[in-house]
């Protein structure tokens, strides 16, 4: 055997340096070591037995502070904006084609947003109404004054 191989260090030879492993401190077991107050200090909130983390000192509690959820919004309802049939009358009294467009433009809506008629008011000229949803009332009053109805 050479001297080198003697004095190569390897893994297994490694061990920690004295003192630097020590063993865990057992808290509550007894007044020898950290037994009396189990490093919890004396008296207090925090030395004493099960108080819970969201207690607050009588203080009143965060949950009741809260306002309570009211019902909820519905995130797939459908808004449209409404036109009934006098206010369709009024403004087209000559009757004739009758879009979203024609509607914007004479200010009876807005633009961009869905159209529904509805069937308050009569109607005694023939109209060719094209809107996104019409009622029943509506339908059958336009069909009886002579006119159609188209959905986009």
């Amino acid at each position: 055997m050479s001297e080198t191989t003697e004095h190569t260090l390897k893994v297994h030879h490694l061990r920690p340096a004295p003192g630097a492993k020590t063993a865990k401190t057992r808290v509550g077991r007894g007044e020898a070591s950290k037994g009396k107050t189990a490093g919890r200090g004396t008296k207090g909130t925090k030395a004493r037995y099960q108080v819970s983390a969201r207690f607050e000192g009588g203080q009143m509690p965060l949950h009741m502070r809260l306002p309570k959820l009211r019902g909820f919004t519905n995130p797939a309802k459908v808004v449209s904006q409404v036109v009934n049939l006098d206010r369709i009358s009024d403004l087209f009294p000559q009757g004739g084609e009758i879009g979203v467009d024609e509607l914007v433009a004479v200010g009876a809506v807005r633009a961009g947003q869905r159209v529904k008629v509805l069937g308050t008011g009569e109607i005694s000229v023939p109209v060719q109404v094209t809107a996104h949803a019409f009622s029943a009332s509506a339908e059958a009053k336009i069909a009886a004054a002579g006119g159609t109805t188209t959905r986009l």
